[in-house]
């Protein structure tokens, strides 16, 4: 789940209207009726690991990674106390290893010391913690506890939220501004993960696929005209979506 930096777009794209964006919320929610986060994890902590390193990397490569994290630290008082230069090591894969390490020992000191081993569930507390901000948080608070504080804005939905018009920011924390102005509070969750999951698998940064995105109507960015219905499109995207199975392998890049 990369960190969110952007560059403006090129080309202003206009604010659509409050009805396009209960279409856009209703034409995601026929898409990916089943948002999810795919970072594996067992509960909050794992969770909350596996985010700060996916910073800047893929799920995927932390995927890889975390199991023999969590197999050598299974606890946070472990991971803090682990030798720093073994924990560089086992994350290493995932990039910016040394301050990762320190981020994700850091944070699990904290949680042992300051909150009984226990992972906090305010947004405030969450982002005292090293190498947290409020994407990590709205990640851990959404997906482990149910919570509803923000958006979650990574690279992804940055930038289909700048096609789409629902945000020229370039700041990931006003891009959440934005959309929480635009969706209702209790769609916040489902909608940064969805809007996550479309950028991933179809409005992809380089030769995004456009003729089979549910919606391609109501993107002013558009690269080429849509294929079908959008109900049709959105049946696509449910298969491109979906978990992959040991019988059918991955559906397409995680990134």
């Amino acid at each position: 789940m990369p960190v969110a930096t952007s560059r403006k777009p090129t080309v202003s794209v206009a604010r659509p209207a409050p009805e396009a964006v209960a279409q856009i919320a209703a034409r995601l929610a026929a898409a990916i009726p089943q948002p999810r986060c795919e970072l594996d994890h067992r509960d909050a902590w794992t969770l909350l690991m596996a985010t700060i390193l996916s910073a800047q990397s893929t799920d995927r490569t932390v995927n890889t990674v975390t199991p023999l994290l969590f197999q050598k630290w299974p606890s946070p008082q472990a991971l803090a106390a682990a030798p720093r230069d073994e924990v560089e090591a086992v994350v290493h894969r995932t990039g910016f290893f040394r301050n990762k390490a320190k981020a994700i020992q850091g944070a699990s000191l904290a949680i042992h010391q300051q909150y009984g081993g226990e992972v906090p569930r305010t947004m405030a507390e969450l982002v005292g913690l090293p190498g947290v901000a409020r994407k990590t948080a709205n990640v851990v608070l959404g997906v482990a506890f149910g919570l509803t504080e923000g958006v979650v804005v990574d690279t992804h939905v940055m930038r289909v939220a700048q096609r789409l018009g629902l945000s020229a920011a370039s700041q990931a924390d006003k891009v959440e501004q934005d959309l929480c102005a635009q969706f209702p509070r209790e769609q916040w969750n489902d909608t940064g993960h969805r809007l996550l999951l479309l950028g991933r698998y179809v409005c992809l940064a380089k030769g995004p696929r456009c003729a089979d995105c549910p919606l391609s109507e109501l993107c002013a960015s558009r690269a080429e005209a849509p294929l079908g219905t959008w109900q049709q499109r959105a049946e696509t995207v449910q298969q491109l979506v979906a978990p992959a199975t040991p019988d059918t392998g991955p559906a397409a890049a995680s990134g």
